[in-house]
């Protein structure tokens, strides 16, 4: 009987180790994972709006009379102030009208006086009845006329002075000039197709770009205030990106807003001003505009723990049962590095798969290994981006 007994006890126990080494290695065969557990952080989101620069001030420098340039008194580009010759024209001839001008002046004083003396000759012979009232009328209408005919000429003398000045071109504000399509000896008047120069008041830049009516309300949203004038005002200063893709020193301030949505393009132009003490920004310049927008309690994860599907956003979130489940999410793509952050789909204290999801399949069993995901706040750096 006992021999029966050993053989039996043999084969229960190898049967047992076969189950627990099988048991061993469908273990082995769950991958590892590294999750996040998903908390909040603040961060600053940016968005950016190409802008076009404009400066404060921009006048057109157009002769006001006809004549060949004679001399060029500054360099395009040159910062110049109010007052400044510029350009003068050749004003021989405008010279000789002047003269001639004052000679008529002097003709027209010489008939006035003789007309005068007349008129004083003859009141007393009026008075002894020697000549005609009659003749009195026409002495005195004679002096009309010369004095009417003096104050023309002084008016012809005048306007002849003012082309004089017209012949010297002078600055209407301060600012930089612009590029002149006209040289010495070049004839010009004032009804040529392009002006002989731009004068920009650049002490501030007036930087236009445009939001569309989503995001323009986005930006009003929550924003002390009755009125947009008000609204603006409370905004924190927006960013330039300048055409390198480095940022200007300077912050600045958006104070204008167009009244009306443009209907072909669904657009708000905006304005923001900024101070160019360095004259560094140009009229006619580009950049791009960067408006933060801070967000105190944002859940932020990794792009790289994301895919696409459809046009739609996935993250693997771990189930209490170590499966990773394909879960869509929401997201809000701004300028924060290599990641997103989430609106919608995500809570703290889920846990998401942070790395490897190509080898994923949906409710596939993993182990977890939680791990600390860091900083994902980090703003890019402009410099590093690429605009076209």
């Amino acid at each position: 009987m006992s021999c029966l007994l050993i053989p039996a006890l043999l084969f229960a126990v190898s049967c047992g180790h076969g189950k627990k080494g099988a048991s061993a290695g469908m273990k082995g065969m769950v991958k590892e994972y590294n999750v996040m557990e998903i908390n909040t952080q603040s961060t600053t989101l940016y968005k950016e709006y190409p802008a076009v620069l404009e400066g404060q001030q921009t006048v057109e420098i157009r002769p006001k009379i006809a004549g060949y340039i004679e001399q060029i008194l500054v360099d395009e580009g040159a910062n110049v102030k109010k007052g400044q010759l510029l350009f003068r024209l050749n004003n021989k001839d405008l010279q000789a009208v002047v003269r001639s001008s004052e000679a008529q002046v002097k003709v027209a004083e010489a008939d006035v006086y003789t007309a005068q003396i007349n008129l004083e000759k003859t009141k007393p012979l009026v008075e002894k009845s020697i000549v005609s009232k009659f003749d009195l009328q026409s002495v005195e209408s004679t002096l009309q006329a010369k004095e009417a005919q003096r104050a023309q000429a002084v008016a012809n003398l005048e306007n002849a002075k003012e082309s004089l000045q017209y012949a010297s071109i002078t600055s209407p504000a301060d600012g930089t000039i612009g590029t002149f399509p006209y040289r010495i000896g070049s004839l010009v008047n004032s009804s040529i197709a392009e002006p002989l120069t731009t004068v920009s008041n650049t002490n501030n830049i007036y930087s236009y770009f445009s939001l569309n009516e989503k995001d323009f309300l986005l930006l009003m949203k929550g924003l002390a205030g009755t009125n947009t004038q008000e609204k603006l005002k409370k905004l924190p200063g927006v960013q330039l990106i300048l055409a390198d893709n480095t940022p200007y020193d300077h912050f600045g301030k958006i104070d204008a807003a167009s009244g009306l949505v443009d209907q072909k393009t669904g657009a708000v132009t905006m304005r923001a001003t900024f101070p160019n003490t360095e004259r560094l920004l140009r009229s006619g310049g580009s950049g791009q505009i960067r408006i933060p927008q801070m967000l105190d309690s944002a859940i932020i994860i990794p792009q790289k723990a994301t895919y696409e599907l459809q046009g739609k956003r996935f993250v693997f979130v771990v189930t209490p049962d170590n499966k990773a489940h394909a879960t869509e999410i929401q997201v809000l793509v701004g300028n924060l590095k290599d990641t997103y952050v989430v609106t919608d789909g995500l809570k703290v204290g889920d846990k998401i798969v942070m790395e490897g999801i190509i080898s994923l399949r949906n409710d596939m069993e993993i182990e977890p290994k939680v791990v600390d995901s860091g900083n994902l706040s980090e703003n890019t750096n402009p410099a590093d981006k690429t605009h076209n």
